[in-house]
């Protein structure tokens, strides 16, 4: 099953990466200070701040001229920081690029740092993208009841949104909660009728229910079962 996450996938299911298109087309992207939808999105400096000062530890990089000279002189006051703050998008889009890459528990701590932040500063809502991504690296560091957990809030909080339920989906199939993954698919395909992902994970969980079934049906003595239940194994076969 395909997930919304470059994680890697579940046997036969695939996730999903992103929220952009759901978001693109329910959701208005966030701007600087602003409520929408019910999220709140703060982009003050203490948006980069963390446990030594900023979430992501990039050099600075060097200047010369003027600016080299301005930054001499600013070097006087160094309380102040001067670099801009990073936009909400870029903090999701530097998460993102970091679980893409496989770098899943350093994206986590991101993640972690930032939910404190907004936590502190008493946001109001919820950050719809920071959460899926935090559910994409439980998920990627095999912590699937924490994932599907946090799946399940999103699908609470935000059902008009397909991912998370294809995603819940994908996490089921771990865990062989074969019904459990059909019923969020089928929700994922209320949300989006469309969504091709949901529409190709739903035919693959259908094939290992009836996998599932022709194998109880073998042993309950159904001479031509066991042959049909190995049929449907192999076109489950990568």
């Amino acid at each position: 099953m395909q997930v919304a996450g470059a994680q890697t996938p579940a046997p036969g299911l695939v996730p999903q990466v992103d929220l952009n298109a759901s978001v693109d087309a329910g959701l208005e992207q966030p701007q600087p200070d602003d409520i929408i939808n019910g999220l709140k999105v703060n982009t003050g400096p203490s948006q980069q701040t963390g446990s030594n000062g900023k979430l992501f530890n990039d050099p600075k990089p060097e200047e010369g001229g003027w600016k080299g000279l301005a930054r001499l002189l600013e070097a006087l006051t160094p309380s102040i920081d001067t670099q801009a703050p990073l936009s909400a998008s870029q903090i999701t889009d530097r998460i993102t690029s970091m679980l893409n890459q496989g770098q899943n528990q350093e994206a986590l701590d991101i993640i972690e740092k930032r939910q404190a932040q907004l936590d502190e500063k008493g946001a109001l809502g919820t950050d719809v993208q920071l959460l899926f991504l935090h559910g994409r690296a439980l998920a990627a560091l095999g912590r699937s009841t924490e994932a599907i957990t946090t799946y399940r809030n999103m699908s609470t909080l935000y059902p008009e949104l397909p991912e998370p339920w294809n995603n819940l989906a994908a996490e089921y199939v771990k865990n062989g909660q074969l019904d459990m993954a059909y019923e969020a698919l089928r929700m994922a395909l209320v949300a989006n009728p469309n969504y091709a992902t949901a529409r190709e994970n739903l035919g693959e969980v259908q094939l290992m229910l009836a996998q599932r079934s022709f194998q109880e049906a073998a042993g309950l003595g159904a001479s031509q079962a066991q042959s049909k239940a190995e049929q449907a194994g192999k076109i489950l076969s990568p």
